[in-house]
């Protein structure tokens, strides 16, 4: 699971780099034409008389600026967190500029200086966002107070009364905030499903794997199986008759171990059997145990329990062995081990309708600060509990890929408390802690009676 926290980790690292330089040289020319336009337009159209060649100077810096990162940088370029918020700033000061030569806030395209800072949103950090908004409103505040008046050529004041005035500046400064905090939230959100979701691949394609090597190291043994006991045979007999030769006898004896060694590797890489439907499918307990295996050393008693429901057949039902159900459920038993005192209930319970796993400890249970949000990627506990694990930093990642996972198999999960948890003193031996209840249909995850395992497959070369 650390693994996994860590890659997640990394994933929200990457994202760091994911501004091209392209994208915003593309954006810079796109403004560039929209500042000449309007520059040009108020000039010829409505007679405004502005300081054409300062105004002209100030867009010429954004030109060079973009021709010089063409020049020296490679379109394919992805800029770091300091080089986006570097460029961001550039382009909200030269436009709070050229607003300050063109009528301050009287200038209706004054709101376009919420472009930046909400492009710095999406793409950066909280904190260089955060100082792009203080830098934003900062120089609108300034353009407020110190601007050149927009002035017609027949001398025409074109100015909005000044309470107008300081409402447009306080609606300006609004919608950095919340445009701002806004898309943050969002990009933040989707950037982290998008991570957890490549970990829920990366975990489900290992496991995946693993299955498949499973089968191949079964399929081995099962094959070598008899070529190996021939060997050991004919060795011992061969050492059996070559008593009188020491040397011989010694290289027989040599290879009956070695064959002895070899059936054990394989015995210890793989179970007995081939890539047959003995693999693919197996009692529901023998799943459950499966799912447990690697925590069943881990210091606390998981405790095994499969009983039919109502109308639910007397016979334990054979299910599908898939990789994600048992990485799933292996998830949801680490998070109990985690948290338990001493004891982890793994149940089974089945209908005629459906089949039910549930997964209980006799811990304190989920926290109510985030019982809401089970589920969610890189989840982090706000209520700063971690008595139960204070070395432990989790993301939430574990309990989203076995969510993700399960529900692609058709289950759904309820996540809840024991009656008694998060009351200091409580009994181990009750059900006390989080539990974690995941039902199927019968028919996505059981296989019907009468499917028998069928003719093991040959290996071909």
């Amino acid at each position: 699971m650390a693994e996994r926290l860590e890659a997640g980790a990394q994933f929200a690292e990457a994202h760091h780099d994911w501004v091209r330089l392209r994208t915003l040289i593309f954006l810079r020319w796109t403004a560039i034409i929209g500042q000449l336009g309007a520059i040009f337009v108020g000039w010829c159209c409505y007679d405004i008389a502005l300081d054409l060649p300062l105004a002209l100077a100030t867009v010429g810096a954004a030109v060079a600026a973009n021709i010089v990162a063409i020049f020296l940088f490679p379109h394919s370029r992805r800029l770091s967190q300091a080089e986006v918020t570097a460029t961001l700033l550039f382009d909200t000061a030269q436009l709070g500029l050229l607003l300050a030569l063109t009528g301050g806030l009287n200038n209706p395209f004054a709101l376009l200086i919420l472009v930046p800072v909400t492009i710095a949103a999406t793409a950066l950090e909280r904190r260089p966002t955060i100082l792009l908004g203080i830098a934003t409103i900062l120089i609108i505040s300034i353009v407020s107070q110190f601007h050149l008046p927009l002035i017609t050529r027949d001398g025409t004041m074109i100015e909005m009364p000044s309470v107008v005035e300081f409402g447009f500046w306080v609606a300006i400064v609004i919608g950095v905030v919340f445009l701002g905090a806004y898309a943050h939230r969002i990009s933040s959100e989707i950037h982290s499903m998008s991570d957890a979701l490549l970990a829920t691949q990366l975990a489900l394609a290992r496991e995946q794997k693993l299955t498949d090597l499973g089968g191949v190291v079964a399929a081995a043994a099962h094959e070598l199986g008899t070529p190996l006991a021939t060997i050991k045979l004919v060795s011992s007999e061969l050492a059996d008759e070559l008593t009188d030769s020491p040397d011989l006898h010694s290289d027989a004896i040599l290879i009956r171990e070695q064959a002895d060694r070899c059936r054990d590797i394989l015995r210890s890489m793989g179970r007995a059997g081939k890539d047959d439907l003995h693999l693919r499918s197996a009692p529901v307990l023998a799943v459950l145990r499966e799912a447990a295996e690697p925590h069943l050393d881990r210091g606390k008693e998981i405790l095994f329990d499969v009983n039919p429901g109502e109308a639910g057949a007397e016979r334990q039902p054979t299910v599908y062995r898939y990789p994600e159900v048992i990485h799933a459920l292996r998830n949801l038993v680490q998070n109990a081990v985690d948290f338990a005192r001493s004891t982890v209930w793994v149940e089974a319970e089945w209908t005629d309708q459906t089949i039910l796993v549930r997964i209980t400890d006799d811990g304190r249970g989920y926290a109510p600060g985030v019982k809401n949000r089970i589920g969610d990627p890189f989840l982090q506990n706000r209520s700063g509990d971690r008595s139960q694990r204070p070395e432990y930093e989790g993301m939430g990642l574990g309990l989203f890929i076995a969510k993700t996972l399960l529900e692609r198999t058709g289950a759904h999960l309820r996540f809840s408390n024991g009656p008694e948890s998060f009351i200091p003193e409580v009994s181990h031996a009750t059900r006390s802690g989080a539990m974690v209840e995941v039902s199927w249909p019968l028919a996505r995850l059981v296989i019907e009676d009468g499917t028998g395992l069928g003719e093991n497959q040959p290996i071909t070369a």
